[in-house]
């Protein structure tokens, strides 16, 4: 059996903080679509939450991971894609709740907002959560097939 892909993406804010989610989760034993950058040279964040959700949207990926300065620009991108959703977290219980009652399939950072540690124990949460369904799972449904 293959390993599960996770896509990682981000813009230069957030180069630093791929570097170790990427060690994490080789440890875990996941595959990893890296879609860059691979500096921290200025970029423009559009176009990595765009390569990431349609890497998910091609299903080269499962989940993924956003990082930008602040989170907020790359999630913006990202959720413009109806399959996608993607949840800015800070703290393990968001993180937790984006699976839980939300089914996120990408997790975003802000890499000058958040420390390693901590995003770390986020990433941990949203790997290990799974989506509670029930009453959630319409609403989940109403944020992929919109009016």
């Amino acid at each position: 059996m293959s390993a599960e892909t996770i896509a990682i993406a981000n813009d230069h804010g957030g180069f630093e903080l791929k570097n170790a989610l990427k060690n994490e989760l080789t440890n875990l034993g996941f595959a990893i679509l890296d879609l860059g950058t691979d500096s921290d040279e200025s970029v423009d964040y559009p176009d990595f939450g765009y390569a990431m959700a349609s890497a998910i949207d091609n299903g080269k990926a499962s989940r993924g991971i956003l990082i930008c300065g602040s989170g907020i620009g790359i999630s913006i991108a990202a959720n413009r894609y109806p399959g996608i959703r993607a949840a800015l977290v800070h703290d393990s219980l968001g993180a937790k709740l984006s699976r839980l009652h939300n089914d996120a399939n990408v997790i975003v950072f802000g890499g000058r907002m958040i420390g390693t540690d901590l995003a770390l124990d986020c990433l941990q949460a949203f790997l290990e959560t799974d989506f509670e369904g029930g009453r959630h799972a319409r609403r989940v449904d109403k944020l992929s097939n919109p009016l």
